[in-house]
């Protein structure tokens, strides 16, 4: 590596550079084949380095930030692309190098010396900045001043990602650029299930299509089959308007929409297909679908060329490719070639949050980990008394595994411990490993990877910084490979651990080999263990495959399945994720040969694969073959499951991924996805582990889709707004009629109103909000006062939009469950039953901040049961008031026959739903009814088993929540009910539910797998995991699981008393705070 030189004035005598000659006169055939170019670069660094004269000066360009790399201050330069070159002619001009297509030969600077000039942003960019950072929460100059390279590095290929897709958007028709800003949720099946067809009569729809514009209004019935497709209905329904009022465009000038939303139906599929068609066939209350016609230019398309104010025009981004024509290629060894232990050195605590006083021993642990399991036993150092926050451990710590077999996402995994001779003087519950008479309590962990961002292996010192154990930890064991690599971004309170990496080579760096040539290993060095299978092997790997992720393999059934990969491969390649178990992650040649195999293994459905992307699969080829198999989602399908995609991330060793890429590239190619992908990372910017990860995503999100800024922009202003009005009633809260009167007023200022008023609806982008109604605004009467905001919608035909804004409450949970009970809710449809489930929307927006959509015509049971019982403290006992209360909003015998049935369908999907994720916490004031007899839950702050107890008793022991007052609605009231046929109906119903959600068992556990150890305080681990384990009983055979599904059942309906006594409590406890 060069000596660092002082950077000298472009064009001066510079000793050492080499004499002047007159190599820039002459022609192209008579310069070398290469030369020694002086680069002065912009962070005072002068890099000699040789290149070939026809490379390009962007392949140039980019073999030189390589070479930069060995040099200081590197940390410091951005991406290569924010720099151009500039040099000096033979003429004694200075040339501004702008197109990089060119090469040196074209140009041959004076003396060879390149000058690195960092681009000047315009004004554009420079306000597209400050409107980025204002979006995201984080000022992008906090980016630069990391002086991060892997940050750096990451930045450069988003942009150059981004600049692709906006290119290929750039290309877009008018009608594929509707469907990019306005995507209409088309089911990729078009054949209907059976509920569906069953309110069809005769197998056709029946429409009312409206015909909009400012001349004319007329509106037409039509019934038409199921299987129209929209460019017929739209033909149709134009003639029919033409023969009555004439049309005074042409008939292609129009399009069909919902009314109330952006939804354009332009894809022209059968009507069927589109599901807003299919949603409103199931509805009893909907006798005909309403479409509305519109004129193409009242719709909102951003079609101008809003890019073009910030591009470098000129300037070339090449991503991930490199010219063969660099020449010098830096020396490295592969760390497969590396036969010495793994070892570190383990230098000083400090930092640690203690008194002068206070006598504290402590010690390390670290563990090496791939995932969650350990690649060796864990090493401690020896224990060291705290001396003025610090203790010098100077201690190497060497682990019984070589570094060749050290797989790419391996991570170290710290934890620093209190020390005690009894366990009764600390929290402690393990002993020491080699010293029993020892007792270790942990007060911080940290975790770093082995191998950085471009697959080196680390060397040399640095300082980490620890995250402190919360109390969720408390009693957790220690390392914590499930934790972030993020070292605390506190690092004045941090307690600081240094570390240093020996360096196993003196003259090269250490890479991990690249994916072709550990291919080309496993093919040169094959395995000689695999064998024929018997009948009898197969059918035992059949019963392994039947299994749910969480149950252990033993060791033979290990060795069976990867004795027996092949036959996977060809025969059962949904076995994968076992077979994935069945590696020996610390055995090079064993990896070789899997991450051979995935390149022949077919490709496994997309729900299937999203379990390789969960914590347990480090290895970045499982990750990538996952992706892989996501490719072949739909939009819709990516919306289900997005949530659980985002959390991944998390598990990420680095910056840069597939995953990242993958959902990027789809956010940037169908605005609804890009709309929760977003919010979804927004709502975390608070996180200190994610915050810069999180940061640099959703800044190159916002430099791909600046059409959707601006929308971004006027939903994050109005939030801001619904904050401040939580306030102005906090501030009035004693006195109600006050606060309300405060908060109407607030909204009425001009410019309050102002930001309230056209936006998108940020928990449902296609309805556009128009103003605020401000006399319907108001504060519900709860604990945490959520506000009750009404607004005009954007699109005439469309209702008024309610949503309840809630700050106090982390709603992140509250998502979580409602996604999976809408994944339950198609997993029974897509077998059938369309159990009438209400999944209503909920966002978390920021830190203990969301919005959630008010259901209309709907009412608690707790308010139904005081109504009808008068307020009476035995209101909850009167079995007889829900019914009451339908009968009054049913009058005929037909409207309350259909809301009975409504109740009886919805009651058993969400009493199963509720029984399998284990939602605790039900009450007569979380379970509500619509008029239509629907009901549903709200509130979900546990799940997954954690009951609430009171001294020590669950307060709640009943599987799931079956009341005498709902049986009564089930049965119509009817004497002996539990032997009526309507009763066996319902309970053949939940049976039947129960089974359909236990053949995907395995698919269920594995999205909450995705989210273990993301943040939310009831999936820490995998022991929160064991709940569904429990309930769905996969290790038993159907006709078992249904009788234990049925005794559950028994048990609930014996003590539905017992939860009408839960109830009387908490309507007392609610009366009398």
């Amino acid at each position: 590596m060069g000596r660092p030189r002082p950077l000298p004035a472009v064009g001066c005598n510079v000793p050492g550079l080499g004499m002047m000659d007159n190599w820039g006169l002459r022609a192209h055939h008579s310069l070398p084949a290469s030369v020694e170019v002086d680069f002065l670069m912009p962070n005072s660094i002068i890099i000699q380095h040789k290149v070939s004269t026809s490379a390009s000066l962007e392949e140039i360009k980019q073999e030189l930030w390589e070479r930069a790399r060995d040099f200081p201050l590197f940390g410091t330069l951005h991406d290569p692309s924010s720099y151009h070159f500039a040099c000096i002619s033979h003429q004694s001009e200075t040339l501004e190098l702008m197109d990089e297509t060119k090469c040196l030969q074209d140009i041959t600077p004076f003396m060879w010396i390149l000058k690195v000039v960092e681009r000047k942003g315009n004004e554009s960019e420079k306000r597209l900045n400050l409107q980025i950072g204002q979006l995201i929460g984080k000022d992008l100059q906090k980016f630069d001043a990391l002086k991060n390279p892997e940050v750096n590095e990451f930045r450069g290929k988003m942009k150059a990602l981004c600049d692709e897709v906006v290119a290929s958007r750039n290309k877009l028709t008018w009608s594929e650029r509707v469907q990019y800003q306005y995507p209409a949720r088309i089911a990729t099946n078009p054949e209907l299930a059976s509920y569906i067809t069953e309110r069809l009569q005769d197998n056709q729809l029946l429409l009312s299509v409206q015909f909009d514009n400012s001349k004319v209004h007329s509106s037409s019935t039509f019934r038409v089959p199921f299987d129209m497709r929209t460019s017929q209905l739209l033909s149709m329904a134009l003639t029919k308007h033409t023969v009555t009022f004439g049309l005074d465009q042409p008939a292609d000038s129009y399009v069909l929409k919902t009314p109330g939303r952006e939804e354009y139906l332009i894809a022209d599929v059968p009507l069927s297909q589109y599901m807003y068609v299919r949603e409103l066939v199931c509805q009893d209350d909907c006798s005909s679908v309403p479409l509305v016609i519109v004129h193409w230019k009242t719709i909102q398309v951003d079609s101008e060329n809003l890019y073009a104010p910030i591009e470098d025009v000129g300037v070339k981004h090449i991503r991930n490719s490199f010219s063969g024509m660099t020449l010098s290629k830096k020396k490295y060894i592969s760390s497969w070639s590396i036969s010495e232990n793994f070892q570190f050195c383990v230098g000083t605590v400090c930092n640690m949050p203690l008194s002068a006083d206070d006598l504290v021993e402590v010690m390390v642990e670290a563990g090496l980990y791939h995932g969650s399991k350990a690649l060796c036993e864990t090493k401690v150092t020896q224990e060291l008394m705290i001396s003025d926050g610090k203790a010098n451990i100077e201690e190497d710590l060497v682990f019984p595994i070589a570094v060749c077999n050290i797989p790419r996402n391996a991570r170290l995994c710290l934890a620093i411990h209190e020390v005690n001779r009894s366990a009764k003087a600390t929290k402690a519950r393990a002993s020491v490993g080699s010293k029993p008479e020892l007792y270790k309590n942990p007060l911080a962990w940290v975790n770093t990877a082995i191998f950085d961002y471009r697959n080196q292996l680390k060397t040399g010192a640095m300082s980490l910084y620890a995250w402190k154990i919360s109390e969720d930890q408390i009693g957790e064991s220690m390392p914590n490979p499930l934790g972030t690599l993020v070292s605390n971004p506190d690092r004045d309170q941090a307690v600081t651990l240094t570390i240093t990496f020996p360096r196993f080579s003196s003259t090269s760096s250490i890479m991990f080999p690249a994916k072709d040539r550990i291919v080309t290993e496993a093919k040169e060095n094959p395995q000689c263990d695999e064998i024929a299978p018997t009948p009898a092997m197969m059918e035992e790997i059949r019963q392994i495959a039947e299994r749910d992720p969480l149950t252990e393999l033993h060791e033979q059934e290990r060795k069976l399945l990867w004795s027996l990969r092949n036959v996977c491969r060809k025969e059962l390649p949904h076995l994968l994720p076992k077979l994935l178990q069945c590696v020996e992650w610390d055995n090079k040649s064993e990896v070789a040969e899997m991450i051979s195999l995935l390149e022949e293994w077919p490709k496994l459905p997309p729900d299937h694969a999203l379990e390789l992307l969960d914590y347990a699969y480090a290895e970045p080829a499982v990750r990538s073959y996952a992706i892989e198999c996501l490719v072949h989602f739909s939009d819709d399908d990516l919306l289900l499951y997005l949530l659980q995609l985002v959390q991944a991330i998390k598990h990420e060793n680095h910056l840069y991924c597939h995953l990242v890429e993958f959902l990027l590239n789809r956010a940037l190619r169908n605005m609804r996805i890009g709309h929760y992908f977003f919010w979804h990372l927004r709502s975390e910017m608070h996180v200190p582990s994610v915050s810069i990860r999180f940061g640099l995503i959703l800044e190159a999100y916002c430099r791909g889709s600046l059409e959707h800024m601006k929308s971004l922009l006027r939903q994050l202003d109005a939030l801001h707004k619904f904050k401040e009005l939580r306030g102005v009633v906090n501030e009035n809260r004693s006195m109600r009629d006050r606060a309300e009167r405060m908060m109407r007023d607030y909204i009425k200022q001009t410019h309050n109103f102002a930001t309230l008023s056209h936006f998108l609806n940020p928990i449902d982008p296609m309805y556009r909000i128009s103003t605020i109604k401000a006399e319907e605004c108001k504060a519900k009467d709860s604990k945490m006062a959520p506000l009750w905001l009404v607004f005009e919608n954007g699109d005439p035909h469309g209702k008024s939009i309610y949503l309840l804004y809630k700050n106090g409450d982390d709603l992140r949970q509250d998502m979580l469950t409602l996604q999976m009970i809408r994944i339950m809710d198609k997993l029974w449809k897509d077998n059938g039953m369309d159990l009438r489930m209400n999944p209503y929307s909920c966002m978390s927006t920021d830190n203990r901040e969301g919005i959630i959509q008010v259901v209309l015509n709907a009412e608690t049971i707790a308010t139904i049961q005081r109504a009808k019982g008068n307020f009476s403290a035995t209101c909850a006992f009167r079995k007889g008031s829900l019914l009451a209360w339908l009968k009054d909003h049913n009058p005929t015998e037909t409207l309350l026959n259909k809301a009975i049935h409504e109740f009886t369908l919805s009651c058993a999907g969400y009493c199963v739903a509720t029984y399998v994720l284990g939602i605790a916490d039900r009450h007569s004031d979380n379970i509500m009814i619509m008029k239509n007899g629907q009901l549903f839950h709200i509130d979900f702050g546990h799940i997954l088993g954690h009951f609430k107890e009171k001294f020590g008793i669950r307060r709640e022991r009943q599987p799931f929540v079956l009341t005498h007052d709902f049986i009564n609605v089930i049965t119509k009231g009817r004497q002996s009910q539990t032997r009526s046929e309507e009763f066996e109906k319902f309970k053949g119903y939940c049976e039947e539910a129960f089974l359909i959600l236990r053949k995907y068992g395995s698919f269920i556990i594995s999205l909450f797998a995705m989210m273990i150890s993301t943040g939310l305080p009831e999936l820490q681990s995998e022991k929160d995991l064991n709940y569904l384990k429990e309930t769905l009983k996969l290790d038993l055979s159907e006709e078992e699981a249904r009788d234990h599904f049925r005794s559950k059942f028994d048990e609930a309906l014996t003590n539905a008393w017992k939860t009408s006594v839960n109830w009387a409590f908490h309507s007392m406890a609610k009366k009398n705070p």
